[in-house]
């Protein structure tokens, strides 16, 4: 009988230069999809233990929740509906603890859903002994929030956190493509140092905004569509751009893919957003955009190096976040078993 055992899986979330939107499968299943994303060194963590006999406990840190529950009436309403869907898919026999915690808060735009379903995955399938790939990770991910639990989400944030790096993802009714960008490591350091995360002070549910592009996407709605394809056409001259070495383009591309983006739904952005970036503009910024479905979260922009120090001082009543991009998506870091 196993005396003790304790697993601790990752994942990173994600920031998307363009692309953003494509990724639903209401768009790309007719027109297909793309977006250019990159992880980042900020994390989702899950850590599992044994539990009580016959029973599951999930305890969330950025919920401030926990769930307990036999293993022989799950289901996945409520609270914590998405850790414990995942974990009716694996039909434990046993039972088992489960401690959630993210580097970033919840509904801030850097993809932390995705990254939660992502890093549980492969936790549990470790736990289980399976061997996943990260498209078989991702995949799962996605069928557990799209078709298992109806969310209206897309397939970005399951694929960036699955895979990791700098990547071209795309979509289409056959299946999802992931290619890593080749960049020069002086463009990628360079990109690096030029970006820059704020956080605006609020998060949001983006089920709303999703919901709302989603249903015009199955209607066929023209502006929406019009826009969509316009901000796929901005995301493969995005890719061009950083495989050319040219972050100038690359910077007023940001900027373009934002304004098409605003407005595709009415809580994109608001007022306080908006006179943000246009103060951040003002001081240096060439490019920017909310990360995620907008309406909140954080504002990512791209500055040179010689206008950031005026461009912190205008955002000072904002939270800045530093970070590095990531090159490794999920991983087990630890995984200790004795008998």
């Amino acid at each position: 009988m196993m005396e003790k055992q304790m697993l601790i899986s990752r994942a990173p979330v994600r920031i998307s230069f363009g692309g953003g939107g494509t990724d639903l499968p209401s768009f790309y299943e007719r027109y297909g999809g793309m977006v250019i994303s990159t992880t980042i060194n900020h994390h989702v963590y899950a850590i599992l233990t044994p539990g009580g006999h016959d029973v599951v406990q999930i305890v969330s840190a950025d919920y401030h929740t926990f769930w307990r529950q036999s293993l022989g009436n799950l289901i996945w309403d409520g609270d914590l509906a998405l850790p414990r869907a995942i974990v009716h898919e694996f039909g434990l026999h046993q039972g088992l603890d489960i401690f959630l915690a993210s580097q970033i808060p919840p509904g801030t735009g850097l993809g932390s859903s995705g990254s939660v379903a992502v890093c549980l995955i492969n936790g549990l399938a470790a736990w289980q002994g399976k061997a996943l790939t990260s498209g078989e990770i991702a995949e799962l991910a996605c069928q557990i929030e799209i078709s298992k639990m109806g969310m209206p989400v897309g397939k970005q944030d399951q694929y960036a956190a699955a895979f990791g790096g700098l990547n071209c993802i795309t979509f289409t009714a056959e299946g999802v493509t992931v290619e890593r960008l080749k960049i020069s490591p002086a463009t990628f350091q360079t990109l690096e140092r030029r970006l820059m995360l704020f956080f605006t002070g609020s998060s949001r549910q983006s089920s709303k905004i999703l919901s709302y592009q989603k249903q015009k996407g199955e209607q066929g709605d023209s502006k929406v569509i019009e826009r969509l394809l316009a901000i796929k056409e901005l995301g493969l001259a995005t890719r061009q751009a950083l495989e050319a070495d040219d972050l100038d383009k690359f910077g007023a591309l940001m900027h373009r893919s934002w304004v098409q983006k605003r407005s595709l739904a009415p809580d994109i952005s608001n007022d306080g957003i908006n006179q943000v970036y246009e103060l951040a503009q003002s001081k240096g910024a060439a490019g920017g955009k909310i990360t995620g479905a907008g309406g909140g979260g954080f504002l990512l922009l791209y500055c040179p190096l010689n206008s950031q120090d005026a461009l912190r001082n205008a955002l000072r009543d904002l939270q800045e976040l530093p970070f590095h991009l990531e090159r490794d998506g999920t991983k087990v870091l630890f995984n200790y078993r004795r008998y």
